[in-house]
């Protein structure tokens, strides 16, 4: 069985990857991620895969100086999580206001989750493998008084997630539906995960 590395501090994706099985390690690359992409879904395969090789640039630096030359018999996974309305992609809230801006835009509207997700799957020769590919989620948000966004703003949840929600908390009340895996909303397509892995002799 391979080993895998998740190149994510995310919480969320941390419960995604145990609740499918997987037993894995989490290790987080301090590089700079800086994207050439203009779609959404090529943006979030990018950054993901951006993250998954810097992780593995790291891992390959600790080999080197251990004696160790190459990466062998792991799976390093990199996922990036994007929530896009007309267009424009919508990060973490810098603020309250922001997060209030964002959430007047997102009710009574539909808006799509991107979620990429990269792995690089070495062999036992050190030989490496890219396999990269985004999901997307449609989010159909129900119309919501200002009230109810300061109320939710108030609860101080929106301020660490992409679009200034979580759906598997206290917006769930406002989830109109969804076309697509609600996982990727929350941060990690799993099923496609689960069979990626299953592919590649790492679950």
């Amino acid at each position: 069985m391979k080993k895998i590395i998740l190149g994510s501090a995310s919480p969320r994706r941390k419960e995604i990857l145990a609740q499918i099985g997987a037993e894995f390690t989490v290790r987080v690359s301090g590089k700079e991620e800086v994207y050439r992409s203009s779609r959404p879904e090529d943006i979030v395969r990018e950054l993901a895969l951006m993250k998954a090789e810097n992780v593995a640039s790291d891992l390959s630096e600790e080999l080197s100086e251990m004696k160790h030359t190459v990466i062998k018999d792991t799976v390093i996974l990199g996922a990036d999580t994007v929530v896009v309305l007309d267009d424009r992609i919508l990060g973490k809230p810098g603020d309250k206001a922001e997060a209030f801006e964002m959430l007047t835009r997102l009710q009574g509207r539909t808006h799509e989750v991107c979620t990429g997700v990269a792995a690089l799957d070495f062999d036992s020769t050190g030989r490496k493998r890219v396999t990269d590919h985004a999901v997307v989620t449609k989010v159909f948000v129900h119309t919501m008084t200002e009230k109810e966004i300061r109320d939710y703003i108030a609860t101080g949840e929106p301020m660490d997630k992409a679009g200034a929600y979580g759906i598997q908390g206290r917006f769930a009340p406002y989830i109109d539906r969804i076309e697509g895996d609600y996982y990727n909303v929350v941060g990690l397509p799993a099923s496609y995960v689960y069979q990626m892995l299953k592919g590649l002799g790492a679950i």
